[in-house]
């Protein structure tokens, strides 16, 4: 988020009117921890990743409403909601979610939304994966 602000210099009447512009950078990060279990952070599960059938999911996602997240498939995070709705965003190619097990950080965008296509999630280990779509998690049934 950028602000510019002009400003004019006051100088004596015989001196020549001096202009200058100062630009303002904002920079805001969101870390975005990880749901522990015990005092192990939450990873691959083999059967966890059965619990959940993947639908079709939104474009985006408001930041404020992510409390958590966790990792259940190899390519994807999945992200825990305030209202208890989960989505998994999945990643890009060749970009493997176990590089996130402590957390990751997002840069907000001015619309306060994470986003496929648009944002990334970056780890503290320099690691950074582009969202490419995010699923809607629904809770399997015991009999299907």
């Amino acid at each position: 988020m950028f602000h510019s602000i002009l400003l004019l210099l006051v100088a004596p009447a015989d001196a020549p009117t001096q202009w200058a512009q100062l630009t303002i950078e904002r920079r805001a990060i969101i870390r975005v921890p990880m749901m522990r279990k015990g005092r192990e952070p939450m990873r691959i599960a083999p059967d966890a990743k059965d619990a959940w059938q993947e639908k079709k999911g939104p474009r985006c996602i408001a930041l404020r409403s992510i409390r958590s997240a966790s990792i259940v498939v190899a390519n994807g995070v999945d992200l825990i909601l305030a209202d208890g709705h989960r989505y998994r965003a999945r990643l890009e190619r060749r970009c493997d979610a176990t590089g996130f097990y402590s957390g990751f950080y997002v840069e907000p965008d001015e619309d306060g939304s994470l986003c496929s296509g648009r944002d990334e999630l970056q780890a503290r280990s320099g690691l950074s994966c582009g969202i490419d779509s995010f699923r809607r998690l629904v809770a399997q049934k015991a009999d299907d």
